[in-house]
């Protein structure tokens, strides 16, 4: 079976919630990088067979995303265009669906990513079509209900957010506040300096941001990494609960970005004149306890390392570059514990959602952007991305560069 390419990876910096991008509608980040990685790549819009955009928080405004996205973009009128969402893996999974599409032939070129503007996430009632006998209306948080409704409360009870989920794994494996804020430090340090020597300079394109007076601004940078941050410092936040570990300064962000990229059959490359930067090689998704969420890569790494052939510490000891999305730091400190793994060097080494920021649809491709430049950077090399998934499940996938 052909193998799937992975052809210009490109992200926008990770805006904060409620700040640079805020006002940035979802069609036109999104078209932006859809424009860039048609740019970048040189591919012939004609020759993309389809569009897969992942988003989590849709709404009506930008019905399915991946075909508004190509029409925006100006992408001919016989491309079309999807959306899925399997949540926090939801970009990944755009990637793994469509390697799948080429790999059995239904497709030559997919371009594929992710897209979150939480900073515009509304509110929506359930009641107010039909109306109120008497009483108040209902608004509800899209943001906060999802959380609280990932899963059925008839069979699991009430979870009242993602933030329980990270303590319960805190509790289980007897993880400290100290070493969560230490590992938050570590996060924010590596991606300031990431910053600083230029790594985020080929996989980042800039977005224009319009102004009520006066021309666009360009923003250029990931606005949540904080260089400042450290043990001292996080330490002073409050824990989100009384006695936990969880703080706003060890827990991944609410964020606005988008990310996008190529998958090519690999038969393609030449004809197309398109330049692979790597090739997906593998990926497995499993499910876990909806309380304890952020433990879901554990058994998807271990579902991905048996259909290689392989054990969990061996498939991790060949990767160069492991990638685990920050959902919390004690999510990632109970999953490398899971694992029995814990080589920091290969770990996150840019950053990540404590840093770098989670806009949700969007982080998983942003991983494997981040993730297959870093290896380019090196020289080459193979990789891991995983990250965890609210309502309990986990999902990962293996990359290899091209040289």
């Amino acid at each position: 079976m052909k193998r799937a390419a992975v052809v210009a990876p490109l992200r926008t910096p990770v805006g904060t919630f409620g700040g640079s991008l805020r006002d940035v509608p979802v069609e036109d980040l999104g078209a932006g990088v859809v424009t860039s990685v048609i740019e970048r790549s040189g591919v012939d819009p004609e020759r993309i067979d389809d569009v897969v955009f992942a988003q989590s928080y849709a709404n009506s405004e930008v019905p399915c995303v991946g075909r508004w996205l190509a029409l925006h973009a100006g992408l001919p009128i016989s491309v079309p265009g999807m959306q899925l969402d399997r949540r926090c893996g939801g970009g990944l999974q755009s990637l793994i669906t469509s390697a799948m599409m080429v790999r059995t032939g239904g497709a030559d070129v997919v371009l594929a990513g992710g897209i979150e503007s939480m900073s515009r996430i509304e509110y929506y009632s359930t009641t107010n079509r039909w109306g109120s006998r008497a009483g108040n209306s209902v608004l509800y948080d899209r943001l906060d209900r999802g959380r609280e409704r990932s899963q059925p409360v008839h069979r699991f009870g009430e979870i009242s957010g993602m933030i329980e989920t990270a303590e319960n794994l805190a509790a289980d494996f007897g993880l400290t506040r100290e070493a969560a804020d230490a590992y938050a430090a570590r996060s924010h340090q590596r991606a300031a300096q990431a910053w600083t020597e230029g790594r985020f300079d080929a996989e980042v394109v800039p977005v224009s941001v319009p102004q009520r007076k006066g021309d666009p601004i360009e923003f250029t940078r990931d606005e949540g990494v904080r260089p400042e941050s450290s043990v001292e410092t996080l330490a002073k936040l409050r824990t989100l609960t009384p006695g936990g570990t969880v703080t706003a300064g060890n827990a991944s962000q609410q964020n606005d970005a988008a990310a996008g990229c190529l998958i090519v059959a690999e038969d393609k490359l030449d004809e197309l004149g398109l330049e692979p930067i790597g090739f997906l090689t593998g990926w497995a998704a499993a499910g876990c306890a909806p309380d304890r969420m952020g433990f879901g890569p554990v058994p998807a790494v271990e579902k991905l390392a048996a259909r290689a052939g392989t054990s969990v510490p061996e498939l991790l000891d060949r990767c160069d570059l492991v990638e685990l999305n920050e959902a919390f730091a004690v999510q990632v400190l109970a999953v490398l514990e899971g694992w029995g793994w814990h080589d920091h060097d290969k770990l996150n080494v840019n950053g990540s959602g404590i840093s770098l920021g989670h806009p949700i649809g969007a982080t998983g491709v942003r991983m494997v952007t981040t993730l297959m430049h870093e290896l380019t950077r090196r020289g080459g090399g193979s990789g891991l991305v995983t990250m965890c998934i609210g309502g309990g499940q986990g999902l990962a996938a293996t990359f290899e560069t091209a040289s």
